[in-house]
């Protein structure tokens, strides 16, 4: 089993009281539900790759049965899965998963629920696609200490295993699974919202939120008017952007990422603020909020550095965060690379 973020009752508590900290609650001895839990779920899956990537779409799944470890016990239930995304459909070996579980298959389980999920893991089989995948994790964790609303995701070790050439072949594959909107909706007691609208319209706080994350990470392959990795909440008469998807980010890197070539920059590396044109005094505010955050944003950075399989990965994924910070501290370069840069359409 991979080392994949065990998460340890220290290292839990350590999350909790940080985004405690940054939206101002205190830890909760409540029962937990699946996503309020940090810990790895070890899970096996066995399913066809070709079949999920060329026989699924939005409406057609494939049925298998997935196995999973908790509190030392193993047990199993009956999922189905379809695959995600058109690019990664066509390039990854493994797709991004779109999981379904009935109701009453859920109930009384770990996933009691969870009726809907995805699930992500490495795209392809190379050197370094597992930090890949602990990246993309870090990316979904480091939203969650600016921003309100956001969607919760979950670590697995998975257990992969498939026939190649008549032999079993098992992969062993970091992954985590990310809760469904209409759920990050019902806490929010709000609802999802699928229209198109223009940025503007949307909430100038949760806006700019959303586009310097966007920035952090180096992430320019999203589009909140389209809803593309991305979804959009309607929560107290305001229409607020929930980001996902994370993995053409210069944050995570990946062999297969592609750079939009209309956006003057050579690699996902380089930073570009896509973010609509605000008032500068909201602009600030928000610069502020991420300032005020960097102390515990680099704390969870570090939590995962021995989770890391490579030594030189953490410490360039550390770098490009905290250069980040370099230009949120600069007056002149956040007016270059934040304020001038700003969209009119």
């Amino acid at each position: 089993m991979l080392k994949f973020i065990h998460f340890n009752m220290k290292k839990q508590l350590l999350f909790t009281l940080i985004l405690g900290a940054a939206i101002g609650i205190s830890p909760s001895l409540s029962a937990q539900k699946f996503f309020d839990s940090t810990e790895t779920v070890p899970i096996k899956l066995n399913y066809s790759n070709k079949q999920l990537a060329r026989k699924t779409n939005d409406s057609t799944f494939i049925e298998t049965t997935m196995v999973y470890t908790h509190e030392g016990k193993e047990a199993s239930i009956p999922v189905r899965l379809r695959a995600r995304g058109n690019f990664r459909r066509s390039r990854c070996y493994f797709p991004p998963v779109k999981m379904k579980i009935y109701k009453e298959d859920a109930k009384g389980t770990l996933f009691d629920g969870q009726k809907s999920m995805k699930l992500v893991l490495p795209c392809l089989l190379e050197d370094g696609n597992q930090d890949n995948i602990l990246k993309e994790y870090l990316g979904y964790k480091i939203y969650e200490t600016v921003a309100d609303h956001y969607f919760r995701t979950r670590p697995v070790d998975v257990d992969f295993s498939e026939i190649k050439k008549k032999k079993e072949i098992v992969h062993k594959l970091k992954g985590f699974l990310i809760e469904d909107d209409k759920k990050v909706a019902k806490r929010a007691e709000g609802k999802v919202f699928e229209r198109y609208i223009h940025p503007l319209a949307m909430d100038a706080e949760a806006s700019i939120t959303n586009a310097l994350f966007q920035y952090m990470i180096g992430n320019t392959d999203f589009s909140v008017a389209y809803q593309h990795n991305g979804k959009l909440l309607y929560v107290d008469s305001k229409i607020i952007p929930l980001p996902y998807d994370f993995d053409m980010s210069g944050l995570v890197n990946p062999s297969y990422a592609v750079v939009n070539p209309t956006l003057g920059i050579s690699s996902v590396t380089d930073r570009k603020y896509r973010g609509f044109k605000r008032d500068v005094s909201a602009m600030e505010s928000v610069r502020q909020k991420y300032l005020d955050q960097k102390a515990n944003i680099m704390t969870i950075v570090d939590s995962f550095k021995d989770d890391f399989e490579s030594a030189s990965t953490f410490a360039e994924t550390r770098d490009f965060i905290s250069s980040f910070f370099t230009v949120l501290e600069s007056d002149k370069e956040f007016k270059a690379q934040i304020i001038d840069q700003m969209r009119t359409k």
